[in-house]
Protein backbone atom coordinates (compact mmCIF):
# COMPACT_ATOMS: atom_id res chain seq x y z
CA UNK A 1 0.00 0.00 0.00
CA UNK A 2 2.79 2.63 0.88
CA UNK A 3 4.36 1.46 -2.17
CA UNK A 4 2.01 1.73 -4.96
CA UNK A 5 0.92 5.39 -2.83
CA UNK A 6 4.87 6.66 -3.39
CA UNK A 7 5.19 5.37 -6.81
CA UNK A 8 1.86 7.24 -8.09
CA UNK A 9 2.65 10.02 -6.20
CA UNK A 10 5.97 10.45 -7.69
CA UNK A 11 4.82 9.92 -11.27
CA UNK A 12 1.98 12.23 -10.52
CA UNK A 13 5.07 15.05 -9.45
CA UNK A 14 7.33 14.10 -12.63
CA UNK A 15 3.76 14.53 -14.95
CA UNK A 16 3.38 18.25 -13.39
CA UNK A 17 6.68 19.44 -13.66
CA UNK A 18 7.13 17.69 -17.48
CA UNK A 19 3.65 19.50 -18.28
CA UNK A 20 5.20 22.51 -16.83
CA UNK A 21 8.14 22.29 -18.86
CA UNK A 22 6.39 21.91 -21.82
CA UNK A 23 3.62 24.64 -21.16
CA UNK A 24 6.44 26.98 -21.65
CA UNK A 25 7.65 25.50 -25.09
CA UNK A 26 3.77 25.96 -26.65
CA UNK A 27 4.65 29.51 -25.63
CA UNK A 28 7.94 29.60 -28.13
CA UNK A 29 7.30 26.80 -30.67
CA UNK A 30 4.67 26.17 -33.11
CA UNK A 31 2.65 22.66 -33.76
CA UNK A 32 4.77 22.54 -36.86
CA UNK A 33 7.71 24.22 -38.63
CA UNK A 34 9.29 24.72 -41.50
CA UNK A 35 13.29 24.91 -41.27
CA UNK A 36 15.78 25.00 -43.80
CA UNK A 37 17.57 21.44 -44.71
CA UNK A 38 20.99 23.36 -44.61
CA UNK A 39 22.22 27.09 -43.94
CA UNK A 40 20.45 29.50 -42.04
CA UNK A 41 17.54 30.81 -44.77
CA UNK A 42 15.47 29.28 -48.04
CA UNK A 43 13.56 30.74 -50.35
CA UNK A 44 9.87 30.91 -50.33
CA UNK A 45 7.82 31.68 -53.50
CA UNK A 46 4.88 32.95 -54.07
CA UNK A 47 3.52 29.78 -55.66
CA UNK A 48 4.28 27.87 -52.16
CA UNK A 49 2.70 30.63 -50.30
CA UNK A 50 -0.52 30.25 -52.31
CA UNK A 51 -0.06 26.75 -51.65
CA UNK A 52 0.31 27.20 -48.23
CA UNK A 53 -2.69 28.92 -47.68
CA UNK A 54 -5.00 26.61 -49.29
CA UNK A 55 -4.48 23.86 -47.77
CA UNK A 56 -6.38 21.86 -45.53
CA UNK A 57 -5.90 21.84 -41.73
CA UNK A 58 -3.65 24.80 -41.58
CA UNK A 59 -5.36 27.45 -39.23
CA UNK A 60 -2.54 30.19 -39.77
CA UNK A 61 1.09 30.44 -40.61
CA UNK A 62 3.69 33.01 -39.88
CA UNK A 63 6.66 33.81 -41.57
CA UNK A 64 10.52 34.49 -39.72
CA UNK A 65 13.63 35.79 -40.18
CA UNK A 66 16.58 34.72 -37.61
CA UNK A 67 20.45 36.22 -37.26
CA UNK A 68 22.43 36.48 -34.67
CA UNK A 69 23.55 40.31 -33.83
CA UNK A 70 25.48 42.61 -31.75
CA UNK A 71 22.96 44.62 -29.06
CA UNK A 72 24.66 47.73 -27.35
CA UNK A 73 23.03 50.02 -24.87
CA UNK A 74 23.91 52.58 -22.78
CA UNK A 75 27.54 51.03 -23.13
CA UNK A 76 26.55 47.63 -22.02
CA UNK A 77 26.57 45.10 -25.09
CA UNK A 78 25.54 41.74 -25.61
CA UNK A 79 25.24 39.08 -28.45
CA UNK A 80 22.09 37.76 -29.38
CA UNK A 81 19.25 37.14 -31.92
CA UNK A 82 17.13 39.30 -33.49
CA UNK A 83 14.18 37.22 -34.98
CA UNK A 84 11.49 39.14 -37.38
CA UNK A 85 8.38 37.90 -37.62
CA UNK A 86 5.57 38.25 -39.57
CA UNK A 87 1.64 40.05 -37.85
CA UNK A 88 0.18 36.94 -37.55
CA UNK A 89 3.15 35.32 -35.37
CA UNK A 90 0.91 35.90 -32.29
CA UNK A 91 -1.86 33.76 -34.13
CA UNK A 92 0.56 30.81 -34.28
CA UNK A 93 2.20 31.15 -30.94
CA UNK A 94 0.79 32.55 -27.72
CA UNK A 95 4.30 34.26 -26.88
CA UNK A 96 1.66 37.70 -25.79
CA UNK A 97 1.00 35.22 -22.65
CA UNK A 98 4.57 35.30 -21.53
CA UNK A 99 4.97 39.36 -21.63
CA UNK A 100 6.18 40.44 -18.29
CA UNK A 101 5.31 44.39 -18.76
CA UNK A 102 4.52 46.60 -21.68
CA UNK A 103 3.09 45.57 -24.89
CA UNK A 104 3.25 43.58 -28.07
CA UNK A 105 4.16 46.12 -30.91
CA UNK A 106 6.13 45.35 -33.55
CA UNK A 107 5.29 48.17 -35.98
CA UNK A 108 8.12 49.96 -35.34
CA UNK A 109 9.37 48.82 -31.31
CA UNK A 110 10.79 45.47 -30.66
CA UNK A 111 10.06 42.95 -27.53
CA UNK A 112 13.41 41.99 -25.62
CA UNK A 113 14.12 39.10 -22.98
CA UNK A 114 13.67 40.21 -19.62
CA UNK A 115 17.20 38.55 -19.25
CA UNK A 116 18.49 40.88 -22.02
CA UNK A 117 16.74 43.79 -20.98
CA UNK A 118 18.30 43.26 -17.57
CA UNK A 119 21.68 42.78 -19.09
CA UNK A 120 21.16 46.48 -21.32
CA UNK A 121 19.35 47.94 -18.90
CA UNK A 122 16.71 48.45 -21.30
CA UNK A 123 13.54 50.55 -20.42
CA UNK A 124 10.06 50.45 -22.11
CA UNK A 125 9.17 53.38 -24.74
CA UNK A 126 12.50 55.16 -24.81
CA UNK A 127 12.70 56.40 -27.90
CA UNK A 128 15.46 59.06 -27.31
CA UNK A 129 17.83 56.07 -26.24
CA UNK A 130 16.85 52.72 -28.25
CA UNK A 131 18.63 49.59 -28.54
CA UNK A 132 21.95 49.63 -31.05
CA UNK A 133 22.20 46.20 -33.10
CA UNK A 134 25.29 45.64 -35.65
CA UNK A 135 25.83 43.12 -38.08
CA UNK A 136 29.04 42.24 -39.44
CA UNK A 137 28.81 42.56 -42.95
CA UNK A 138 29.92 39.51 -45.37
CA UNK A 139 33.45 39.66 -47.28
CA UNK A 140 32.76 40.74 -51.06
CA UNK A 141 35.44 40.79 -53.94
CA UNK A 142 39.15 40.96 -52.35
CA UNK A 143 38.04 41.16 -48.77
CA UNK A 144 37.66 44.43 -46.35
CA UNK A 145 37.00 47.85 -47.94
CA UNK A 146 38.21 50.58 -45.31
CA UNK A 147 35.91 53.32 -47.11
CA UNK A 148 33.41 51.65 -45.21
CA UNK A 149 31.96 50.37 -41.84
CA UNK A 150 32.47 46.56 -41.58
CA UNK A 151 28.71 46.53 -40.35
CA UNK A 152 25.23 47.22 -40.72
CA UNK A 153 23.46 49.31 -38.14
CA UNK A 154 20.59 49.92 -36.81
CA UNK A 155 18.14 51.20 -33.80
CA UNK A 156 15.37 49.86 -32.43
CA UNK A 157 12.76 51.09 -29.12
CA UNK A 158 11.62 48.28 -27.19
CA UNK A 159 7.62 48.72 -26.51
CA UNK A 160 7.60 45.16 -24.19
CA UNK A 161 9.71 42.79 -22.33
CA UNK A 162 9.04 39.17 -21.72
CA UNK A 163 9.46 35.97 -19.43
CA UNK A 164 9.09 32.28 -20.24
CA UNK A 165 12.34 30.77 -19.61
CA UNK A 166 15.55 31.87 -18.65
CA UNK A 167 17.49 30.40 -22.01
CA UNK A 168 15.20 31.88 -24.86
CA UNK A 169 14.92 35.22 -22.12
CA UNK A 170 18.41 35.71 -22.55
CA UNK A 171 18.45 35.11 -26.36
CA UNK A 172 16.26 36.62 -28.16
CA UNK A 173 14.90 39.99 -29.43
CA UNK A 174 11.47 40.17 -31.26
CA UNK A 175 10.95 42.51 -34.36
CA UNK A 176 9.08 43.09 -37.32
CA UNK A 177 10.27 41.15 -40.17
CA UNK A 178 10.52 43.95 -42.11
CA UNK A 179 12.93 45.50 -39.86
CA UNK A 180 14.65 42.34 -39.28
CA UNK A 181 14.92 42.02 -43.19
CA UNK A 182 15.83 45.56 -43.65
CA UNK A 183 18.56 44.86 -41.38
CA UNK A 184 19.99 41.51 -42.60
CA UNK A 185 19.88 42.80 -45.99
CA UNK A 186 17.69 39.86 -47.33
CA UNK A 187 15.18 39.82 -50.29
CA UNK A 188 11.44 39.58 -49.64
CA UNK A 189 11.27 35.61 -50.69
CA UNK A 190 14.17 35.03 -48.19
CA UNK A 191 13.23 33.65 -45.08
CA UNK A 192 14.80 31.59 -41.88
CA UNK A 193 11.66 29.41 -40.77
CA UNK A 194 7.66 29.19 -41.11
CA UNK A 195 5.43 28.38 -38.21
CA UNK A 196 1.69 26.94 -38.90
CA UNK A 197 -0.83 26.10 -36.39
CA UNK A 198 -2.76 23.09 -37.49
CA UNK A 199 -5.83 21.04 -36.82
CA UNK A 200 -4.72 17.92 -34.76
CA UNK A 201 -6.50 15.63 -37.38
CA UNK A 202 -4.44 16.65 -40.09
CA UNK A 203 -1.20 16.66 -38.82
CA UNK A 204 0.10 14.02 -40.32
CA UNK A 205 -1.04 14.47 -43.54
CA UNK A 206 0.22 17.76 -43.35
CA UNK A 207 3.62 16.66 -42.63
CA UNK A 208 3.74 14.73 -45.87
CA UNK A 209 2.19 17.36 -47.96
CA UNK A 210 4.87 20.43 -46.66
CA UNK A 211 7.72 18.41 -46.76
CA UNK A 212 6.69 17.86 -50.53
CA UNK A 213 5.77 21.28 -50.84
CA UNK A 214 9.31 22.94 -49.49
CA UNK A 215 11.99 19.69 -50.50
CA UNK A 216 14.75 20.04 -50.95
CA UNK A 217 15.78 22.99 -49.24
CA UNK A 218 13.71 23.09 -45.98
CA UNK A 219 11.84 20.32 -44.37
CA UNK A 220 9.45 20.25 -41.35
CA UNK A 221 9.81 19.75 -37.95
CA UNK A 222 7.01 18.95 -34.91
CA UNK A 223 7.19 20.76 -31.54
CA UNK A 224 8.19 17.03 -29.83
CA UNK A 225 11.31 17.39 -32.79
CA UNK A 226 12.10 20.80 -32.37
CA UNK A 227 12.45 20.10 -28.56
CA UNK A 228 13.87 16.31 -28.48
CA UNK A 229 16.53 17.09 -25.78
CA UNK A 230 13.83 18.53 -23.54
CA UNK A 231 11.64 15.29 -23.96
CA UNK A 232 14.38 13.26 -23.53
CA UNK A 233 15.32 14.40 -20.65
CA UNK A 234 11.95 14.53 -19.01
CA UNK A 235 11.00 10.77 -20.12
CA UNK A 236 14.59 9.53 -18.92
CA UNK A 237 13.75 11.52 -15.49
CA UNK A 238 10.87 9.74 -15.44
CA UNK A 239 11.71 5.95 -16.28
CA UNK A 240 14.41 6.38 -13.52
CA UNK A 241 12.49 7.26 -10.96
CA UNK A 242 9.99 4.31 -12.07
CA UNK A 243 12.47 1.81 -11.98
CA UNK A 244 14.34 3.56 -8.44
CA UNK A 245 10.70 3.30 -7.03
CA UNK A 246 10.03 -0.30 -8.92
CA UNK A 247 12.85 -2.03 -7.05
CA UNK A 248 11.54 -0.35 -3.35
CA UNK A 249 8.43 -2.13 -4.27
CA UNK A 250 10.13 -5.41 -4.99
CA UNK A 251 12.05 -5.59 -1.92
CA UNK A 252 8.55 -4.57 -0.06
CA UNK A 253 7.08 -7.54 -1.51
CA UNK A 254 9.42 -10.35 0.21
CA UNK A 255 6.91 -9.53 3.15
CA UNK A 256 4.23 -11.04 1.13
CA UNK A 257 6.80 -14.07 0.01
CA UNK A 258 7.57 -14.34 3.56
CA UNK A 259 3.66 -13.56 5.13
CA UNK A 260 2.52 -16.39 2.54
CA UNK A 261 4.86 -19.14 3.59
CA UNK A 262 4.49 -18.22 7.13
CA UNK A 263 0.79 -18.98 6.46
CA UNK A 264 1.41 -22.05 4.28
CA UNK A 265 3.36 -23.58 7.32
CA UNK A 266 0.51 -22.70 9.85
CA UNK A 267 -1.76 -24.31 7.73
CA UNK A 268 0.37 -27.48 6.64
CA UNK A 269 -1.65 -29.45 8.56
CA UNK A 270 -5.18 -28.35 6.51
CA UNK A 271 -2.79 -29.28 3.39
CA UNK A 272 -2.71 -32.65 4.14
CA UNK A 273 -5.68 -33.24 5.14
CA UNK A 274 -6.76 -31.67 1.84
CA UNK A 275 -4.07 -33.47 -0.49
CA UNK A 276 -5.49 -36.81 1.66
CA UNK A 277 -8.88 -35.80 0.42
CA UNK A 278 -7.45 -35.78 -3.54
CA UNK A 279 -6.49 -32.25 -3.94
CA UNK A 280 -3.48 -32.27 -6.26
CA UNK A 281 -0.69 -29.69 -5.74
CA UNK A 282 -1.42 -27.31 -8.22
CA UNK A 283 -4.47 -27.35 -6.72
CA UNK A 284 -3.11 -26.26 -3.25
CA UNK A 285 -0.46 -23.78 -4.76
CA UNK A 286 -3.45 -22.40 -6.52
CA UNK A 287 -4.91 -21.43 -2.99
CA UNK A 288 -1.64 -19.63 -1.45
CA UNK A 289 -0.87 -17.97 -4.55
CA UNK A 290 -4.49 -16.31 -5.11
CA UNK A 291 -4.21 -15.51 -1.38
CA UNK A 292 -0.62 -13.72 -1.96
CA UNK A 293 -1.70 -12.00 -5.00
CA UNK A 294 -5.12 -10.94 -3.11
CA UNK A 295 -3.00 -9.42 -0.54
CA UNK A 296 -0.13 -7.74 -2.92
CA UNK A 297 -3.38 -5.91 -5.21
CA UNK A 298 -5.91 -5.14 -2.66
CA UNK A 299 -2.61 -3.34 -0.56
CA UNK A 300 -1.73 -1.82 -4.13
CA UNK A 301 -5.53 -0.49 -4.70
CA UNK A 302 -5.73 0.84 -1.62
CA UNK A 303 -2.62 2.86 -2.17
CA UNK A 304 -3.48 4.25 -5.22
CA UNK A 305 -7.00 5.19 -3.95
CA UNK A 306 -5.16 7.02 -1.34
CA UNK A 307 -2.56 8.75 -3.40
CA UNK A 308 -5.27 9.73 -5.36
CA UNK A 309 -6.71 11.58 -3.40
CA UNK A 310 -3.56 13.37 -1.86
CA UNK A 311 -2.57 14.20 -6.10
CA UNK A 312 -6.76 16.05 -5.64
CA UNK A 313 -5.98 17.72 -3.08
CA UNK A 314 -3.05 19.20 -4.22
CA UNK A 315 -4.57 20.07 -7.50
CA UNK A 316 -7.42 21.84 -5.31
CA UNK A 317 -6.03 23.56 -2.48
CA UNK A 318 -2.17 23.73 -3.39
CA UNK A 319 -0.59 23.01 0.27
CA UNK A 320 2.90 22.17 -1.18
CA UNK A 321 4.17 24.91 -2.66
CA UNK A 322 7.20 25.53 -4.30
CA UNK A 323 8.30 29.09 -2.76
CA UNK A 324 5.65 31.37 -1.46
CA UNK A 325 3.53 31.62 -4.12
CA UNK A 326 3.96 29.21 -6.38
CA UNK A 327 1.91 25.45 -5.96
CA UNK A 328 4.42 22.55 -6.58
CA UNK A 329 2.34 20.90 -10.31
CA UNK A 330 0.86 17.71 -10.17
CA UNK A 331 -0.75 15.52 -12.44
CA UNK A 332 -3.19 13.10 -12.28
CA UNK A 333 -2.92 11.08 -15.00
CA UNK A 334 -4.55 7.72 -16.12
CA UNK A 335 -1.65 6.31 -17.74
CA UNK A 336 0.48 6.65 -14.34
CA UNK A 337 -3.29 4.81 -12.58
CA UNK A 338 -3.02 1.68 -14.77
CA UNK A 339 1.35 2.09 -14.47
CA UNK A 340 1.41 1.53 -10.90
CA UNK A 341 -1.25 -1.06 -10.97
CA UNK A 342 0.11 -3.65 -13.27
CA UNK A 343 3.19 -3.04 -11.42
CA UNK A 344 1.86 -3.85 -8.45
CA UNK A 345 -0.61 -6.75 -10.21
CA UNK A 346 2.41 -7.84 -11.49
CA UNK A 347 4.84 -7.82 -9.46
CA UNK A 348 2.26 -9.88 -6.62
CA UNK A 349 1.99 -12.19 -8.82
CA UNK A 350 5.12 -13.30 -9.61
CA UNK A 351 6.13 -12.96 -5.18
CA UNK A 352 3.11 -15.04 -4.78
CA UNK A 353 3.44 -17.67 -7.29
CA UNK A 354 7.47 -17.74 -5.62
CA UNK A 355 5.94 -18.44 -2.13
CA UNK A 356 3.39 -20.92 -3.95
CA UNK A 357 5.56 -23.18 -5.14
CA UNK A 358 6.81 -24.02 -1.72
CA UNK A 359 4.09 -26.30 -1.19
CA UNK A 360 5.24 -30.33 -2.52
CA UNK A 361 5.35 -33.78 -1.73
CA UNK A 362 8.19 -32.56 1.27
CA UNK A 363 6.21 -30.26 2.64
CA UNK A 364 3.29 -32.52 3.15
CA UNK A 365 5.43 -35.85 3.75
Amino acid sequence: MVGSASLFIVLSAFSGLKNLGLQFSELTDPELKVIPVSGKFFEFSEEQRQALSSMEGILAFSEELEERVYLSHENKSQIAYIKGVSPSYTEVIPIEEGLYFGSWNLSDQGVIGIGLANLLSVTVDNYTDPIRLLLPKPLEGSGFNPTSLPYYESFLSISGVYAVEIDLDNKYLFSSIDFARALLRKSPSEISGINLKIEDDYKEDLIDSLNELFAPSAEVKTREQLNASLYKMLNTENAATYLIFTLVLIIALFNVVGATLMVILDKRAHLKTLFAMGLELPQLRRIYFFQGFLLSALGGLIGVIISSLVIGAQLLFGFVKIGMELSYPVAFSLENFILVLGTIFVLGALAAYVASIRINKNLLD
